[in-house]
């Protein structure tokens, strides 16, 4: 495959590996990689690649660049804010290395369009950061008979696999031997919620990266068959042994998976919701209360931080205490239950409701997120 002069340049210190050299340059050039999120761990992960001359990189990401973005997702700066993160990655990576090619897929994964999409490439890294997305990612990879390179964080924790790479002829362990089943939802917090230590995912990242090259310039040993993780607060390390499970039922003995599931459902989230469903307040509505003088109490479920640095003056109880503090809360008065977005303080109402059988309280729809678009739009009305 030709290199031209600006990229024998480029990747001079590839061409002097002993181990890797041209040969390996020109599988990277001629591979395609797909990355599931362009986000904390996909940051460090498509800028490795486009570093690294991997020939075309696909980005798969239908959100929009958030300020709370910033402190872990090094694609972006404060001009990125409200962009789509397809565009200003692309952007970004164009800049990098304009010798790769970038194809955006501007979307959400679904079970409609994965296939479709990770079909077109013969690499994946999965960047995601909830469950229903990652045994979605591991089972179109198993059904497409595509390697993919796991990565997640939490607070300060990382894990590192690969799962389903070709050896001697056989697929090797996937996701679902790792995990057979979802953990209870909400039981897990996201970022969003629990948060994660900045540099983590770019470390995380940076060793999908590295695996994905190991894949693709067959150079190296993989992390196939094993779970790497770091705890970042201690600097230790594990590697645990994955093993392929007789009852997987995407690659064991009687496998019952043979096309993509709704994984929304199977994580216990869509089904959570229809048997329980929430009253709920629109921000509109809540700022009508205010403004009419309407008696009610306000909880905030967000963690004390949070509350410092903005809040709508309701009274704090972060989602881990609730359970401690039900006294705190009116049994006889209207009570609004927010947090950021709407998602905690759901997970509040639904504990308080279950447990402790509250019937007064609302869900602000959107949380102070939405609240706030009011304001900047129509004006304060508090």
């Amino acid at each position: 495959m030709f290199f031209s002069p600006s990229e024998l340049q480029r990747y001079d210190r590839h061409f002097k590996l002993p181990q890797f050299g041209m040969e390996a340059q020109q599988r990277l050039k001629a591979a395609r990689v797909l990355v599931i999120g362009a986000g904390g761990l996909g940051s460090p992960l498509l800028q490795y690649l486009a570093a690294a001359g991997v020939g075309v990189i696909g980005i798969v990401d239908g959100d929009v660049v958030d300020r709370s973005n910033l402190q872990r997702q090094v694609l972006f700066d404060e001009h990125d804010i409200g962009r789509a993160k397809t565009d200003a990655a692309a952007e970004r990576l164009q800049a990098l290395n304009p010798h790769v090619q970038i194809q955006l897929h501007p979307v959400f994964l679904r079970s409609d369009n994965a296939l479709d999409i990770i079909g077109q490439y013969d690499v994946v890294a999965d960047g995601s950061d909830n469950f229903p997305t990652r045994y979605l990612v591991n089972d179109a990879c198993v059904l497409a008979g595509k390697p993919l390179v796991y990565g997640a964080v939490s607070q300060f924790e990382g894990q590192v696999s690969v799962f389903n790479w070709m050896q001697g002829g056989a697929g090797g362990p996937n996701y679902r031997d790792l995990f057979p089943v979802p953990p209870p939802p909400g039981s897990v917090p996201d970022c969003s919620e629990g948060g994660v230590l900045g540099v983590l995912p770019g470390i995380i990242g940076s060793m999908q990266a590295l695996e994905a090259l190991k894949i693709i310039s067959e150079t190296g040993t993989t992390l196939s068959g094993y779970l790497f993780v770091l705890d970042a607060l201690k600097f230790e390390t594990r590697r645990f042994r994955i093993r392929s499970r007789e009852d997987n039922p995407l690659t064991g003995i009687a496998p019952t998976i043979t096309e993509l599931i709704d994984y929304e459902a199977f994580c216990g989230l869509s089904n959570s919701i229809k048997e329980h469903a929430l009253k709920e307040i629109s921000a509109h509505q809540f700022l009508a209360w205010r403004q009419s003088g309407e008696i009610f109490q306000l909880i905030d479920v967000r963690e004390a931080h949070e509350y410092a640095e903005h809040n709508l003056g309701g009274d704090l109880i972060p989602l881990a205490e609730v359970a401690q503090q039900v006294s705190r809360i009116s049994r006889t008065l209207p009570v609004v239950v927010h947090c950021r977005s709407g998602a905690r303080s759901a997970q509040a109402i639904r504990l308080l409701e279950e447990q402790f059988g509250f019937e007064n309280l609302y869900n602000l729809t959107g949380g102070m997120l939405a609240v706030e678009n009011i304001r900047t739009k129509e004006g304060d009305f508090s």
